[in-house]
């Protein structure tokens, strides 16, 4: 029902910045919690941020809060997750998905999305 594709991703160095995007084809994502996740070699897919559907507020984990935006764009069917003063520990595949889920318990857990996109490749040299 839902396409998702990332793009942005790239090397940076430490301190530097990227602007991940998320593209969506089929449904809007005014119907969806959309949310940003990364997974390192040999980690589990870890939460990074997430903009929830009923109110769009935006809740982020401790590792990347005060850097990291996650924003919907007004005009496009996009989220974006703006990342500043990148660190080598942010280095991973980033994933974006969608749910329906409203709740910050659900939100925080990769299963309780229904959407995923292929990744884009994030590499923060020191």
């Amino acid at each position: 029902q839902v396409q998702l594709v990332e793009s942005g991703g790239g090397l940076v160095q430490a301190g530097g910045s990227l602007r991940l995007s998320c593209a969506a084809s089929g449904r809007t994502f005014s119907s969806y919690s959309v949310g940003w996740f990364r997974q390192a070699p040999q980690n589990e897919r870890e939460f990074v941020a997430v903009s929830r559907k009923t109110d769009g507020s935006a809740y982020y984990a401790d590792s990347v809060k005060d850097r990291f935006t996650i924003s919907r764009d007004s005009t496009k069917n996009t989220v974006w997750l703006q990342m500043n003063s990148l660190k080598p520990e942010d280095t991973a595949v980033y994933y974006c998905a969608a749910g329906s889920s409203s709740w910050y318990e659900n939100l925080v857990r990769p299963w309780n999305y229904d959407y995923w996109g292929q990744g884009t490749q994030v590499t923060v040299s020191s």
